[in-house]
């Protein structure tokens, strides 16, 4: 189901609509063209909406019986969702990962695309439109930067780790006591942007770990699986691998290898 082809042809589909409906509305946006959806720090805009909608229309398209669960399509019709509990192929799309950073006219925003099937991710992309740069990542294939190999490697001994965490609008109260336990020496937690940019760049080796407390496919499907296949780990509090479709133990993490992943996990019980 994944080869060649498909991956070019994904990646074409969402340049163009990166370049037809997002770019054009990027510092450009009227008031009324952003709307809160749970609070200020969830946003959506007509760019959101009109990317998910040409992108959904032609993925489905690119694999005929496919499903699409898409973010913007879950928050109007929540039942939505439970395709990925089905037999069908399920594309999972994030058509601006970091609106907040997009409607502030600021660069760290993206769009993500991963392909599922069975609770598995087959196959993803992170297209970070500013600068221009594609990550595609394929089950036990590899993880490729515009091309080229991605390999996340691991923090040097006695390196501070550098931690994107969860915004504290997006969690509970025990976990932000898990959180708590990365405030401790050896680790500089900050507040994570685009979920989607943090894991690129965990895959890239420029971030040791991210510790996120929500479950949204769309945020976490591409990135788990370029992170994966990069070299990288991740693990819920439980020790378990993230379950794509949900019922996972928050918060969980996601690292530059095994080890950090391992750690982390055991900082955040030491908070809880």
């Amino acid at each position: 189901m994944i080869d060649d082809e498909l991956i070019a042809a994904v990646e074409g589909a969402i340049r163009r609509t990166v370049a037809e409906e997002v770019m054009p509305r990027w510092r450009q946006l009227a008031d009324h063209e952003v709307v809160e959806k749970s609070g200020p720090h969830d946003l959506v805009t007509v760019a959101d909406q009109r990317a998910e909608d040409q992108l959904s229309r032609t993925l489905a398209t690119l694999l005929p019986g496919s499903v699409v669960v898409g973010e913007e399509a879950v928050h109007a019709k929540p039942v939505t969702y439970e395709a990925l509990h089905g037999d069908a192929p399920v594309w999972i799309v994030d058509p601006i990962d970091g609106t907040r950073q997009f409607v502030r006219g600021h660069e760290g925003f993206c769009t993500l695309v991963a392909l599922a099937r069975y609770g598995e991710v087959l196959a993803s992309w992170t297209y970070v439109p500013v600068p221009d740069t594609m990550a595609t990542a394929r089950h036990r294939g590899g993880a490729l930067l515009d091309g080229e190999a991605l390999f996340a490697g691991r923090p040097e001994e006695d390196k501070v780790l550098e931690v994107a965490t969860s915004h504290p609008d997006f969690t509970t109260d025990a976990q932000k006591h898990a959180l708590l336990g990365l405030r401790t020496e050896g680790v500089a937690p900050r507040p994570c942007g685009s979920a989607g940019v943090e894991y690129l760049n965990i895959a890239r080796g420029l971030l040791d770990a991210v510790a996120f407390s929500w479950e949204a496919a769309w945020d976490h499907a591409a990135g788990l699986l370029l992170v994966s296949e990069a070299g990288g780990a991740n693990s819920t509090l439980d020790a378990e691998p993230f379950r794509l479709a949900g019922g996972n133990a928050l918060p969980f993490t996601a690292a530059r290898d095994a080890g950090t992943a391992r750690r982390m996990v055991g900082l955040l019980r030491a908070g809880s």
